[in-house]
């Protein structure tokens, strides 16, 4: 018995022994791949990073780039920030105000122009061929100004008690001074934004020049820095007025160039369709 024990103790030393080296093999490569793991990922690393003269190279790179993304709007609303939120958001809402009314006229003005000359041309055949209620219809499918001053003439060339040639002639003045009237409509508006904006940009000016002058009298000196700081933030308010203001000049003389243009289309008009109502068997000489 207990030499069965003692083979069976022997076994086990032999085989404890026999593992705790073949587990100190398989350590050893384990090891040594881990080293040369290692070693190769401090050699790649070593070879990806960049020299010190190409990262500062690279870095100059980089903050140009953010510069030209940060975009001219970001500048923009730091010096809207430093003229001060009272005065230039007056300034703003005179911009939107103004660009709108720029807007809704030259959509009217689009829509008031047409055709002189095709549009006359077709309502001529319809006179000569006294189809006096299709040239109105026509002259109702269109929304030009020419085509309101056209239909109202038809219509008294079409009655019975109006159909003269001096009433027809008041007739076409009298539409064309109405329809003249309405392309001209709201530009006033726009001078006045035109009129507002610099204004209220002098006006932030001069209480920024009296802000910046308390602020000396409060440091008790004439500081380079009080009275720059100051200055510049007055100033800013006349900068923004002054660029609103063109902006919409440039605008409301477009638009009087299309209101010229109509009105110069409508007289031409008037006069041409006054030869039409005069040639129609339906006028009274």
């Amino acid at each position: 018995m207990k030499k069965l024990f003692a083979i069976v103790a022997m076994a086990l030393v032999c085989s404890f022994g026999m593992t705790s080296n073949v587990m100190a093999q398989d350590e050893a490569p384990a090891t040594e791949v881990v080293d040369s793991a290692a070693t190769e990922d401090q050699d790649s690393v070593a070879a990806e990073a960049p020299a010190p003269a190409e990262e500062e190279a690279a870095a100059p790179a980089e903050g140009a780039t953010e510069e030209e993304s940060a975009g001219i709007h970001k500048v923009l609303k730091e010096k809207f920030i430093e003229g001060g939120a009272g005065f230039m958001a007056l300034v703003a809402i005179a911009l939107v105000l103004g660009l709108a009314l720029c807007i809704e006229r030259i959509v009217y003005l689009s829509l008031a122009a047409g055709d002189r000359r095709k549009f006359c041309s077709k309502v001529a055949e319809y006179v000569a061929a006294n189809q006096i209620d299709e040239a109105i219809a026509y002259c109702q499918a269109s929304r030009s100004t020419i085509a309101k001053v056209c239909k109202k003439a038809l219509v008294a060339l079409n009655s019975d008690d109006m159909n003269d040639i001096a009433t027809i002639e008041r007739t076409i003045n009298m539409e064309a001074e109405v329809q003249g009237t309405y392309l001209e409509e709201n530009c006033s508006w726009i001078t006045l934004f035109i009129a507002m904006a610099p204004s209220l940009g002098f006006l932030g000016t001069v209480i920024g020049m009296v802000q910046a002058f308390d602020d000396i009298q409060a440091a008790g000196d004439i500081s380079p820095t009080v009275v720059a700081g100051g200055m510049k933030v007055a100033l800013i308010t006349t900068i923004f007025g002054i660029v609103v203001a063109l902006i919409l000049q440039l605008f409301y003389n477009y638009i009087l160039s299309r209101v010229e243009a109509i009105t110069c289309s409508m007289e031409e008009t008037a006069q041409e369709l006054l030869e039409i109502c005069v040639k129609s068997p339906k006028c009274k000489k």
